[in-house]
């Protein structure tokens, strides 16, 4: 990590003293105004703020969007998009590698099982939630009941409004807040570039700037057979941002880590990072063999090695950060600090003991953390084959019981979500199932040991790649209908089915409930325990601060800002003719090879376009797709990723060098119009219709 001395001091003050310029995540019910107004003279109307949440868009797949057209246009990131454009396509015709146009609205193409939501209110329901836990109860008592008020209020609120509901936990259990959210599920794209002009540079350029990529993709959202007209869109603007500019991030930040206590941390540097990417680089190199194999490999596991290329690179620079000294001892006089502060308040002692609690149960966890991620996490099964049986059955098993003693995923108001995605047509091929099943039993066998009686029963007296070919082959669940059938015949159909994978699911089911009993127990522990170091934090501090990173909607600010590295100046703004010198340079090579219709169009395109920009606002993984948003709140760019300082964004933010990396908005209209020839789709982007 290439982070110094100096901003790493900063940046770890800011984590028990007032936050720093431009860090938070913050939420739009409180946003901070004065900060804003003390640091760029923008105040933050009621108006303002509700115009940007509901223009705003969550792609429940992982991943940010918004509204850009009173007709139902949709932008987000192409990496975004890459699983629907996957599922999609076929060895036929491929939108990942060739793109795609729809010139008509009967062109548009059906997504098969994207959910969009976009937030309609949020209630804070804090006091009903603790009440409802008994004071002083065990973990799993605990654990049980907070997990039965989460489904009473998701589902009243669901009952009395029809939107989606969701109770999110926030300061690491300090506040609860439901969130309502119009759902829409009649997704069609509209426009993708190529992917090699979405993520030009490849794996070399990831993380790092500058860039020069067209990282969008459109589509349009429909209900009732119709386009959708949303009340509230982004204005497009054709000039976008300069240097200097103020812009704001509105999005879904998936994860951070920051509230975090040290033993917390410890616990991800020592046990959940190292296991995590462990097994990320051996599936990285499963599939990039296989995909070596033809280009029909290539083209089926073309997402999944995105991801996991994408999701290595993110958490090395995480675990670079947690390794590095200088950070885990600010972080340690940090929280020391805060300690000595407790010790002279007459309602010290009990944020303190907190603090012994979570590490207690840091330990508790990591005893168990790789049977828990092997088995309850499946990590060893990973196939979509054993996914669906494993909710094949859960859903027979749980849906009979009162609707606050289910475990959340089969609750009432998340019944459409799970059977959106249970009774998806998306493509799954055998031959890649077997790969990765194979493989993943493999590993299963080398972390809990040949002998282990969990593992025997699963092999069933077999190799791990014989036993996954003889599953894949054996199941019937990749058929539609019979999952609807056994889904509708609750467990005795599945039962009376004797489904190989239905049966491994079933043979390792009391152990993974247990394990995750065991979990969320532990985890409701340090919930309680960071309320109370919350609450004292807060009176030590003040409560101008922002929750934990939770994929619900947040509002980040900054300025479009360079910075220096390496004692050179970065830029902020990269321009449509650096893309062709990067090509040129590097002769055109993979991964630096520019589309054929970019090379035949080059004459046409203005070459001083801004292409893409860096800002100092405060993102991390599940923004990519958020808007950025000019003073006006008018789309400027479209965030896709952060250089290589901000990798470490997840438990600290530092100004100095960390950047959110944004498509400009004209370079979006000039491709359209010069390289796709797409006018009618510029059009309606920058007229608000069609």
């Amino acid at each position: 990590m290439r982070i110094t001395l100096v901003s790493v001091a900063a940046l770890l003050l800011a984590s028990v003293a007032a936050v720093r310029a431009d860090e938070g995540m913050w939420l739009f019910s409180a946003p901070p105004r004065e900060k804003l107004e003390a640091s760029y003279g923008f105040k933050a109307d009621d108006a303002w703020l509700n115009h940007v949440m509901r223009a705003s868009v969550r792609f429940d797949s992982g991943g940010s969007g918004s509204f850009v057209s009173g007709d139902g246009l949709v932008i987000t990131n192409h990496h975004v998009g890459l699983d629907a454009l996957q599922k999609m396509s076929d060895s036929r015709k491929n939108f990942v590698r060739d793109g795609f146009y729809a010139a008509t609205s009967a062109d548009e193409a059906k997504c098969l099982d994207l959910e969009l939501n976009v937030l309609e209110s949020t209630e804070d329901v804090t006091a009903r939630v603790n009440a409802a836990v008994p004071a002083g109860a065990a973990g799993d008592e605990s654990a049980k009941a907070r997990r039965k008020v989460f489904a009473e209020i998701e589902k009243e609120s669901h009952d009395k409004t029809g939107l989606r509901s969701d109770v999110i936990t926030l300061y690491q259990g300090g506040a609860y807040h439901l969130y309502r959210y119009k759902r829409y599920t009649d997704i069609r794209l509209v426009f993708a570039p190529e992917q090699q002009a979405a993520f030009f540079g490849g794996d070399p350029d990831n993380f790092e700037y500058p860039r020069y990529d067209l990282d969008i993709c459109i589509f349009r959202v429909y209900e009732n057979g119709q386009a959708v007209h949303p009340d509230h869109f982004l204005k497009w603007s054709v000039g976008g941002v300069h240097d200097g500019d103020m812009v704001f991030v509105s999005g879904n930040p998936g994860r951070t880590e920051r509230l975090f206590t040290v033993a917390q941390l410890e616990y991800l540097r020592d046990t959940a990072l190292p296991f995590t990417l462990e097994s990320l680089k051996r599936r990285d190199v499963l599939l990039s063999s296989w995909s070596a194999r033809s280009d029909e490999n290539e083209r089926r596991a073309k997402r999944t090695l995105f991801s996991i290329r994408n999701s290595r690179k993110l958490f090395d620079g995480l675990l670079s950060g947690l390794q590095n000294p200088e950070l885990m001892d600010g972080k340690e006089a940090a929280e020391a600090s805060l300690r000595d502060q407790l010790i002279l308040r007459p309602d010290g002692k009990d944020a303190l003991a907190a603090y012994r609690a979570i590490a207690s149960a840091e330990k508790t966890i990591g005893r168990i953390y790789r049977r828990l991620r092997m088995l309850e996490g499946a990590r060893g099964f990973t196939s979509d084959s054993f996914g669906i049986a494993r909710m094949l059955l859960r859903a027979g098993d749980e849906r009979p019981k009162p609707n606050g003693e289910r475990l959340p995923e089969f609750s009432d108001p998340r019944r459409d979500t799970l059977e959106l995605d249970l009774f998806s047509e998306k493509p799954i091929y055998e031959d890649m199932e077997i790969l990765t099943l194979g493989d993943s039993l493999t590993e299963l066998t080398e972390q809990l040991g040949y002998d282990d009686p969990t593992v025997q029963a699963v092999l069933d007296g077999k190799s791990p790649r014989a036993r996954a070919a003889e599953l894949v082959r054996g199941t019937k669940v990749r058929d539609v209908a019979v999952r609807r059938r056994l889904y509708e015949g609750g467990a005795a159909a599945v039962a009376a089915a004797q489904d190989p994978m239905i049966e491994v699911a079933r043979s390792i089911d009391a152990e993974s409930r247990s394990l995750r009993k065991t979990f969320e127990a532990q985890d409701e522990i340090q919930q309680q325990a960071q309320a109370a170091i919350g609450k004292a934090r807060f009176a030590v501090l003040g409560t101008s601060t922002y929750p934990d990173a939770t994929f619900t909607l947040r509002l980040a600010y900054g300025a479009v800002k360079g910075y220096e590295e390496n004692g050179a100046r970065v830029e902020p703004l990269t321009n449509m003719a650096g893309l062709y010198q990067r090509s040129d340079d590097h002769k055109d090579r993979v991964p630096f090879d520019l589309p054929q219709r970019w090379v035949d169009r080059k004459g046409a395109v203005d070459m001083a376009t801004p292409m893409d920009f860096v800002s100092t606002c405060d993102i991390i993984g599940g923004n990519s797709g958020s808007p950025t948003i000019d003073r006006k709140g008018e789309f400027v760019g479209i965030i896709f990723d952060g250089d290589i300082q901000s990798l470490s964004s997840d438990v600290a933010y530092d100004e100095v060098q960390s950047r959110a990396v944004s498509v400009h908005s004209a370079a979006i209209i000039e491709a359209l119009r010069k390289v796709y020839g797409v006018n009618a789709l510029a059009d309606e982007l920058v007229n608000g219709h069609r």
